[in-house]
């Protein structure tokens, strides 16, 4: 699975199975990926970030990617978070300046 991380100064790190995001709090977060699963993050000049994550385990697979993308859901006004690649997020339309 590969998650994308969309937003200005986010980062993602990974030195064997800890990986360490920042994501906009006032905090790193520390994710202990389980040892079944491997995991690289990888960031490309001008690109975003990426966590690919590998393991013959699909069910646990799709559990951990789930709950890295649930620490900062894509939000729907300006796309930011942690999303699939390929995933759709719908966008809405922000608050009308009104008179």
């Amino acid at each position: 699975k590969n998650l994308e991380l969309i937003g200005v100064g986010f980062k993602a790190s990974s030195q064997g199975n800890i990986l360490d995001l920042s994501l906009g709090y006032s905090h790193n977060i520390i994710f202990e990926v389980p040892k079944e699963l491997k995991v690289v993050t990888s960031q490309e000049k001008g690109q975003n970030p990426m966590i690919s994550l590998e393991g013959i385990d699909h069910q646990l697979l799709g559990q951990v990617a789930a709950k890295i993308r649930g620490l900062r859901k894509p939000e729907p006004y300006k796309g930011k978070g942690v999303r699939y690649v390929g995933e759709f997020v719908r966008k809405k339309a922000g608050k009308a300046a009104g008179k």
